[in-house]
């Protein structure tokens, strides 16, 4: 069975780590092992200059993976390479229930378009991307056909999206607090 793939996206600031972040606690809450994968628009560096690995990727190294007792890391230089696709980001996710996709807005997964007053655009995507199948907004918003949820309301959304594909896990009440 192939993992189910459910993306956020939106405008800058349009509140898609936040709620990325509420859902992923939602649904670990629940019982779920969930995976991300976040796009960014430029360069960045999860490595410190000075250490070891930095080293190791300054010196040439294509890939450059750190294991520790608590974690492990894989690091990947593109050097001349293009930006891979998502679908090779996605093949390289370890098993898990779920993966949650923040940004990626030009691809064909299922997603849910966040909206937010103080975004730096006010252009709807969903209408002219077939992929949105609902929205989340702090303000008063018309979805047309799709569902409209609250850009904070994380558990109404996970039971959205774990109805959509089937999900089976505890509902928050069973759970307690």
């Amino acid at each position: 069975m192939t993992t189910p793939v459910f993306g956020v996206t939106g405008w800058k600031n349009s509140g898609k780590t936040t709620l990325v972040t509420r859902l992923v606690a939602e649904f670990t809450r629940r019982g779920l092992k969930v995976s991300t994968v976040k796009h960014a628009h430029h360069a960045f560096d999860i490595d410190k200059p000075n250490t070891d690995s930095f080293k190791h990727r300054q010196a040439g190294a294509s890939e450059v993976m750190i294991v520790s007792g608590h974690r492990w890391a894989l690091m990947h230089e593109l050097r001349e390479e293009d930006e891979p696709p998502l679908d090779a980001a996605l093949a390289r996710i370890s098993p898990c229930d779920l993966i949650l996709v923040e940004g990626y807005k030009r691809e064909g997964h299922p997603k849910l378009e966040a909206r937010r007053a103080e975004s730096r655009k006010d252009e709807l995507l969903a209408p002219d991307d077939h992929s949105i199948v609902a929205i989340a907004s702090d303000h008063d918003t018309e979805g047309g056909t799709l569902p409209v949820f609250k850009l904070d309301d994380a558990s109404t959304i996970c039971d959205f999206i774990a109805g959509r594909f089937g999900l089976t896990a505890s509902p928050p009440e069973a759970l307690g607090d």
